[in-house]
């Protein structure tokens, strides 16, 4: 009796085991599918290598040749257009500079809804309008697909070491579906609730970082207008009340740290036209809502300012540079 007991407890084990190896190999093989990227920009590239990082084969595309090459090397696949890679792949992220980017790219004429596959999961992580969000959530359920909005904060250093955050709208019941993509990518992935909620709480992280960030210029100028050093200031400003992320961690003044803008001439990070586009939702939000941003509306006009200053292309950060020099 005891070695029947053996035997079948012995059995039961390499069944189990049979089990495990096969859940394993299943979750392994999906892992394998393509999944679709779309927009290769600053923030875009280094998203799709952290795809590729983790064994996920990448089809990509964008509408500028040159900024296919690196990802090309790193064992992309680049085809020539989202109607192409909406064909190849039911999983598809798209990283746009803004609302009509978004909407040519899912719905104009070599768009990913002309060759949509029933099912597909569309996860768009662009900084848009949550209502074009809304319009392209409608337009992919009439195709069978399913829409997401993941809009993502941390910039391009936190895009290259995988430590963005997501924020995301859409289908509760498809977010693990989601998830498991957007933690190759980032630190925290949060659900916000329906279509157009990423947007929102992205839209708020924003203005406060456009706030954030012009407070610290003007207290970087005005202490060392006084006299202090600016890496003295920059350690006291982070050691008392005062301290913030733009201080602490993306300080716009040149030579204070290294491995952000301020060092390299502004250039890379997050640029200014992107801060005025996102402040103008803000301000659109806020209009919409009754609601009152004073310091949103003075900070979305110093950035357009600095739009037509010459600092268009340069990092929002270069504020300080703005304010040191036009004496605003």
């Amino acid at each position: 009796m005891a070695a029947l007991f053996r035997g079948y407890r012995n059995f039961y084990k390499r069944s189990n085991r049979h089990v495990e190896l096969t859940l394993v190999s299943c979750r392994s093989m999906a892992s394998k599918t393509p999944v679709g990227f779309i927009g290769l920009g600053n923030m875009g590239t280094p998203m799709a290598r952290n795809l590729l990082k983790h064994g996920y084969p990448v089809i990509a595309t964008d509408v500028f040749p040159e900024s296919f090459k690196e990802l090309q090397d790193s064992g992309a696949q680049i085809l020539d257009c989202p109607a192409e890679v909406a064909d190849k792949a039911d999983r598809i992220i798209t990283m746009l500079p803004s609302s009509p980017n978004v909407i040519e790219v899912y719905t104009g004429p070599s768009g990913i809804l002309k060759k949509v596959k029933k099912g597909t999961l569309l996860i768009d992580s662009s900084t848009i309008n949550p209502a074009v969000s809304k319009e392209m959530a409608v337009a992919a359920e009439k195709m069978g697909a399913v829409f997401m909005d993941a809009p993502v904060s941390g910039g391009v250093g936190a895009a290259s070491l995988a430590k963005l955050t997501f924020m995301v709208g859409g289908v509760e019941e498809e977010f693990n579906a989601a998830q498991e993509l957007l933690t190759c990518m980032g630190a925290n992935v949060v659900y916000c609730g329906q279509v157009g909620s990423g947007q929102a709480a992205k839209i708020c992280n924003n203005m406060l970082l456009g706030i954030g960030m012009i407070g610290t210029a003007e207290t970087m100028n005005l202490g060392i207008r006084l006299g202090l050093d600016p890496k003295l200031l920059a350690k006291i400003l982070n050691m008392s009340s005062g301290q913030c992320w733009s201080s602490d961690k993306y300080n716009p003044v040149p030579g204070v740290m290294e491995g952000v803008p301020s060092a390299n001439n502004y250039q890379g990070g997050f640029g200014t036209t992107l801060m005025a586009k996102d402040l103008g939702f803000a301000q659109d939000s806020a209009t919409s809502t009754l609601t009152p941003i004073p310091l949103g509306s003075l900070a979305h006009q110093i950035y357009r300012a600095m739009c037509t200053c010459g600092y268009a292309n340069k990092d929002f950060s270069s504020v300080f540079q703005f304010l040191r020099e036009e004496g605003v």
